[in-house]
């Protein structure tokens, strides 16, 4: 039995086409994270880190942007705390509230994923020439606006 040759390019759709440079970026950085000992969170916990603002958020908003439940993320944060990358502390403009903040061991593996992240970028726009990628990044850009609510 011969395997079967996958699509081609012109067969993938877009969201596809979309994914794959994104996962491999996603790869990379975990790859780095873990070879600096940051090999104790999972791509889910990640993607709920990535979406903690300098100041802190509140639980519900990390679900709603990761579009989890509040439980879901809830159970990640508590991960995330166990392990040293987040805390929560109390919201100073509602005393029932809390924040969820990156934590010191969060706020220590951000610049070794952040320099991955520019280094895959530079890799990027080197193969595809200034011209290109600067298309793609105006293309995607604007794609936001229809996309993404938390732009």
């Amino acid at each position: 039995m011969t395997a079967q040759p996958g699509p081609t390019e012109d067969e993938l759709n877009l969201g596809l086409l979309l994914f794959i440079p994104y996962r491999a970026l996603e790869n990379r950085v975990f790859e780095a994270l873990a070879r600096a000992g940051f090999d104790d969170f999972t791509p889910a916990q990640a993607r709920l880190m990535q979406r903690i603002g300098p100041a802190g958020t509140r639980l519900t908003e990390l679900a709603e942007a990761a579009q989890v439940t509040k439980q879901t993320a809830g159970h990640l944060v508590d991960q995330l705390e166990r392990t040293g990358y987040v805390r929560r502390t109390p919201d100073p403009t509602d005393a029932r509230a809390r924040l969820v903040r990156l934590a010191e061991r969060g706020t220590a593996a951000q610049p070794v994923a952040a320099a991955v992240v520019a280094e895959v970028e530079d890799e990027w726009r080197r193969h595809l020439g200034e011209r290109r990628w600067g298309q793609l990044r105006a293309s995607l850009t604007a794609l936001r606006e229809i996309t993404d609510p938390y732009r």
